[in-house]
This record gives structure tokens, C-alpha cells and sequence, in this order.
């Protein structure tokens, strides 16, 4: 099926935006999750567990509000697979989260700093015999399997594995796997119906993939912040080695998804590489090598990344100024915007930032000042994206202002 014209027009606004070059106007691309969905009359917890009405729901809100790229509601797993796999780093709403509560993340030290040394000498084997079985119940019976390097011999191993598969725990685990696999099946589905039908509503998507900053894996999975943290300064060597081991994972990943998807661009959410969680002096040793080693690497092999600085990256702009020009399509939360234009303007597009009190609290004639406020600022060099700041829009803005932040950008961001 071809594009039509107005789907073409929309992306190619946008890809303007990111290369920097003036395209026919501002473009407005958003990446909310419950917002999206809430706004058609659903609950957190219905949109988690129902994908029909969830996915309808993303449908309507998307042509409602005429955005020129909508998001994706992939960033996370379907509420029914997280039931059944018992997953430990999330709660969320409908199951251990009122019904309309947004998702929360579990953090932890789901590995010990004890135990760098076997995650670094068997990577696959720690992960798999260790970790999963922490990061989610039904995989737990994944303990009880021998060590991976011992099935370089898998003649030897015919005899035990097959008693070993019949032990009950592990019989248990297979079925629930079923299971999974059948409601990822039909969550898969609906994701793709999706996508067809925004495709011939006229409207791309952000992205059709997701990875992590190698840091952030690490301290987010293995390690969590407060071990991260420490390690900083107890064992540095350690963490570093963690991060690089991840690199070739979150870049072959990404590459995957993208090409599975048909979409180039690749959301990465950035999550301890703010000002405030470390100096710029270990953001150079420990964060900025891996983050810069993975777009890099996706921008030559094609892609566009999409990272979402959460916090404040104002510390951190001369860091980014390193990356090549126009490729890089950057959505910021905090971040100061002069300083911004002076280190990144002819380096990244700016893709920001109405606050989320104002989209909450505030009155349309407000959002649209402040998105002319935007405007204004970077008219001279074409290198701009609106939208939110945190969550894109989150859950409970008023339909009024983001309506607001929409003309705004119609009424003013002609070129």
C-alpha cells in the first residue's frame, strides 16, 4: 500500500525538523501513554489488559487531536503477560495499581555487587539461571537448570535434562509460557492493526523501537540506582565492564526492532545520565561511552535515535554536541533552551517541552503563548518539534490545552 500524500507530508515535516532544514511548518509529534487512551474513555486498566479498545481508543485520540506523529503504546508489555509471568520491577493499574494509576517501576538491586564476577564470566548464564528467575516468578524453575557451559556437551546432557524437564516447576513454567506466547500473539496483533490503520489515516508513528542506554540497563536491571550509585565510586572497573558488555545487545536490538517495524526511528529513554545523578566527570567515564557508542551506531547503520532526556541535560549539552549534525532527533524534558541554541543549534533538533503544569493546570491562552514563546525562539533555524515535556502529554491534561498546544502550532508555525 502506498502512503498517502498527507502521510508523506506529515513525515517529511518531521525528518525536516530533525535535519535541521526549515520545513513547511512546526511540526508536533507526541509520545503520551495513558493520555492517549484516557481521552477516548478508558481506564489505565482497561487500556493495560483490553488491546481492541485500547488500540481504537489510540486510533481516535491520534485523528481527534490531528498530531503530525502520534506514539506508540509498545513501550510496554500488556498487563495479562505481566499477570502471568509474575513480573517483580513493575506494578500496574488493574492489578497491584488502582485501575487508574499509571505503571511504576519496581527499583531494586535485583543483582548484588557481590556478584559482578559470575555476571561477567557468563553473562548468558547469570542472566538466565539468576536474574530472570528474580525478575519474574514464573521463571524461577530457570534456577534449577544446570550451568549453561555445561551443555558444550550435549550428548552427556540428553539423559539428565530430559528427567530435568519432566520435574514439575519447570512443566508449570512451560505451560504459562504458552500462554504468554498466545496473549503476546493477539497483543502483537492488535499493535499491528494499529499501525495499519494509522498508516491509512495519514498518520507515522514516533517509533518502532525501543533500547536503553548500556548505563542505564545495568542500573536499572542488574544493579538499580542506589547500587549504580555506589559503584561509582566502589567499583568502578566493574559497572564499566557491565556497561560495555551491553552495547553490541542494545544496538543489534534496536537494529531488530527497526527492521521488523518498518520505522527507522529508535526511542531511547534516558534515565540516570541527568545532571544531579552524577558530575560530568563520571557522565564522561561511565554514561557518555556507551550512550555515544549506540547512536552513533545506529546512525550508521540508518536510523534515526530518538532520546528522551529525562531530568536536566543543560550539564550536558557540550557532550552532545559530539554527535553529527541533523541526525539525532533529541526530545527534552529540562533543559535550558539558550544554552540549548548557543552549544546544539546547528547540531540537533530541539523537541520540547510545554510543561506538564501547564497542560494540567493551565488555560489555552497560555499553552499557546508559550508554544509561540517556542516558535519564536527557534524560527531561524527550522530545528523544532512540539510537544510535552514529561510524558509528552501526560494523563491528565486537559483536552482544552493540548487542542490549545495543536493550533498553536497551526496558527504559528508556519515558515
Amino acid at each position: 500500500m502506498c502512503p498517502s500524500p498527507e502521510y508523506l507530508a506529515r513525515e517529511k515535516r518531521f525528518n525536516d525538523a530533525v535535519s535541521l532544514k526549515k520545513p513547511d511548518r512546526v511540526p508536533i509529534a507526541t509520545m503520551p501513554i495513558s493520555f492517549m487512551t484516557r481521552f477516548a474513555g478508558l481506564t489505565d486498566a482497561e487500556a493495560f489488559y483490553d488491546y481492541e479498545r485500547a488500540t481504537a481508543a489510540w486510533a481516535r485520540t491520534t485523528a481527534a487531536f490531528d498530531f503530525d506523529i502520534t506514539g506508540s503504546p509498545m513501550v510496554m508489555m500488556p498487563g495479562s503477560v505481566m499477570e502471568l509471568l509474575g513480573i517483580k520491577t513493575f506494578k500496574w493499574p488493574g492489578y497491584n495499581l488502582d485501575k487508574n494509576l499509571p505503571y511504576q517501576f519496581v527499583e531494586g538491586e535485583y543483582m548484588t555487587a557481590r556478584e559482578y564476577e559470575p555476571f561477567l564470566r557468563d553473562p548468558s548464564d547469570f542472566t538466565i539461571r539468576t536474574l530472570l528467575p528474580r525478575l519474574a516468578q514464573a521463571l524461577e524453575p530457570l534456577g534449577m537448570l544446570p550451568p549453561l557451559y555445561s551443555f558444550s556437551n550435549p550428548l552427556a546432557l540428553i539423559s539428565p535434562l530430559s528427567n530435568l524437564a519432566s520435574a514439575p516447576p519447570l512443566v508449570e513454567m512451560f505451560k504459562k509460557l504458552g500462554k504468554v506466547g498466545e496473549e503476546m500473539g493477539r497483543f502483537m496483533t492488535c499493535q499491528v492493526n494499529l499501525a495499519k490503520k494509522l498508516f491509512e489515516m495519514g498518520y507515522p508513528t514516533a517509533f518502532g523501537a525501543v533500547t536503553l542506554c548500556p548505563f542505564d540497563w545495568v542500573s536499572d536491571y542488574l544493579r538499580g540506582m542506589r547500587g549504580s550509585m555506589f559503584d561509582l565510586f566502589r567499583a568502578p572497573d566493574k559497572l564499566k565492564a557491565a556497561t560495555e558488555l551491553y552495547i553490541p545487545a542494545v544496538v543489534q536490538g534496536a537494529m531488530v526492532q527497526a527492521k521488523m517495524s518498518g520505522n527507522p526511528r529508535v526511542f531511547i529513554p534516558l534515565h540516570r545520565g541527568a545532571g544531579g545523578f552524577m558530575s560530568n566527570k563520571q557522565f564522561a567515564e561511565f554514561y557518555w561511552p556507551g550512550l555515544k557508542t549506540l547512536l552513533l551506531s545506529l546512525i550508521d547503520a540508518g536510523l534515526v535515535p530518538v532520546p528522551f532526556f529525562e531530568g536536566d541535560y543543560t550539564p550536558r549539552l557540550e557532550f552532545l554536541a559530539e554527535l553529527p549534525p541533523g541526525k539525532v532527533a533529541g526530545h527534552f524534558d529540562k533543559v535550558d533552551k539558550k544554552k540549548f541554541k548557543e552549544i546544539l543549534g546547528s547540531v540537533m533538533c530541539f523537541w520540547g517541552d510545554v510543561p506538564p503544569g501547564l497542560l494540567l493546570t493551565g488555560t489555552p491562552g497560555e499553552v499557546k503563548e508559550y508554544v509561540k514563546s517556542l516558535i519564536d525562539m527557534f524560527t531561524d533555524t527550522g530545528g523544532l518539534i512540539v510537544d510535552g515535556a514529561v510524558e509528552s502529554i501526560p494523563a491528565e491534561s486537559r483536552p482544552e490545552n493540548v487542542k490549545a498546544m495543536v493550533e498553536a502550532v497551526f496558527e504559528f508555525g508556519k515558515y
